[in-house]
């Protein structure tokens, strides 16, 4: 459900940043370059958030 989650985020933030930017530049808004690059990028921060998370808790030194 999380990854869920974050691909649904993911997706509309990524293709609203897109847009913004693509009119801001004078460009025209392509909707199948922006799901490519949200749907890539969202993938990425989930890869790399389940790598960057430890399971176990930690230990403290007092």
């Amino acid at each position: 459900m999380r990854i869920i989650a974050a691909l649904f985020w993911g997706f509309l933030l990524i293709n609203m940043s897109v847009y913004v930017i693509s009119s801001m530049s004078g460009q025209a808004f392509d909707f199948a370059t922006a799901s490519i690059i949200s749907v890539v990028f969202t993938l990425l921060v989930v890869v790399l958030g389940e790598a960057g998370v430890p399971n176990e808790p930690i230990d403290t030194h007092h």
